[in-house]
């Protein structure tokens, strides 16, 4: 069996709190070449497509026909996006900075030390690099925070996946709390009806407003995943806060992929069908995204917006995501701190108790004639943040 450890390990060393943000994540380029590798990682996960029986069948489709057609599509899309939030990818961008924010507001909070690291569950940086990081800077207690506010198996539950993947090679496991959804969270829901308000002081208030959030497909709400209820239970949480009727805001779903049917009603359909209806003046905001990215800035900004206009729309407007906007990250470290009580370095940590602790242990080491050698910190990443993996053999 493969564990893996720190190099030249120390006892006696300080620990910390780690703290991981994740998304979706990115390519690495807005070229074939560097989709390709993402979207095989992204269609290869059985919680995004859930294969048929045959597992066979789907690795024949999606590497016989979709890998040769696809990444060319989606890398022309992606060029129109690249750079808009800074040198690269939107949706990597946005996630560093909110990163920062969630750090510079959660660090004041904590008496000892705590780590943060940003992990994406496709692409890079990857989620196991991110542990791996956390790892080498002493993190023995993590807690995950996926920004997927409403839970789904292909989201949420991935994240979870590829998080317990990373941590079954460890030979230390850290004490983890993994925070699986939000879309209730007060300040969440604030922060969303805040930029609604701000961008109707600019731009006036709509005939409807359209919340649209990515779609899964209808066999798995069927299945019981609760999606599509946490997506509606957000919309009528903003509506109330803003004071909405039922006949002025609309909840769709968007980013259909496939022949089969997914949760309806479909944003796509829905822009089309909506001037005919006499609706022709709209805002459109996504409260399931995060930041935005390639499904909100292309796909709802441009790609909607024109089926809205040719079936006669007369005014559209678009919502950015939340991404750093203050009220945000304010209420992700919010909960990042709800999911950390208890914890020694957050609540009841003593600096001095702690350093004769440690000398203890490191006295207590090398008593018991454990290999020890004095690097001049306590911290194990200052010695080498390398990781190493050894093996044994069981008879």
């Amino acid at each position: 069996m493969l564990y893996q450890g720190l190099e030249n390990f120390q006892h006696g060393v300080d620990t910390a709190t780690g703290i991981l943000i994740t998304n979706l994540g990115t390519p690495d380029a807005p070229t074939k070449k560097a989709l390709k590798p993402y979207l095989k990682e992204f269609l290869m996960d059985p919680r995004v497509v859930e294969p048929p029986p045959a597992r066979w069948l789907w690795r024949l489709i999606l590497n016989g026909i979709i890998l040769n057609t696809r990444p060319a599509k989606s890398a022309a899309a992606y060029g129109t996006v690249w750079n808009s939030e800074g040198p690269g990818a939107p949706l990597l961008n946005i996630a560093q900075r909110q990163l920062d924010a969630i750090a510079e507001q959660v660090r004041p909070h904590f008496q000892g030390r705590v780590e943060f690291a940003l992990g994406m569950r496709y692409g890079n940086p990857s989620i196991a690099h991110a542990l791996q990081e956390l790892h080498a800077k002493g993190c023995q207690r993590i807690v995950v925070l996926p920004l997927y506010p409403q839970y789904a198996a292909a989201t949420t539950a991935s994240t979870f996946d590829a998080v317990t993947t990373e941590l079954q090679t460890w030979r230390w496991l850290p004490e983890l709390r993994f925070i699986n959804h939000y879309h209730r969270h007060p300040g969440y829901i604030k922060a969303l009806a805040n930029s609604i308000r701000e961008y109707q002081i600019e731009n006036g208030q709509p005939q409807l407003l359209v919340m649209s959030y990515h779609g899964v497909p209808q066999r798995y709400l069927d299945n019981g995943d609760p999606y599509h209820c946490e997506c509606h239970a957000t919309s009528r949480l903003v509506a109330e806060e803003l004071g909405l009727s039922k006949d002025e805001y609309q909840v769709t779903f968007q980013s259909i992929f496939g022949k089969e049917e997914w949760i309806k009603p479909y944003t796509d359909a829905t822009m089309k069908a909506l001037p005919g209806l006499g609706i022709k003046d709209i805002q459109v905001i996504c409260p399931g995204f995060s930041a935005d990215c390639l499904e909100t800035i292309e796909e709802i900004g441009e790609e909607n917006r024109e089926y809205f206009e040719e079936a006669g729309g007369e005014k559209f407007g678009f919502i950015k995501c939340l991404n750093d906007r203050p009220d945000h990250t304010e209420a992700l470290a919010d909960i990042l701190l709800q999911h950390t009580q208890g914890w020694v370095e957050r609540d009841n940590f003593d600096a001095e108790l702690d350093s004769i602790e440690r000398q203890t242990s490191k006295d207590n080491a090398k008593a018991m004639g454990c290999p020890f050698e004095d690097s001049g910190s306590n911290s194990p990443h200052t010695k080498n943040p390398l990781l190493k993996r050894d093996y044994f053999w069981f008879w």
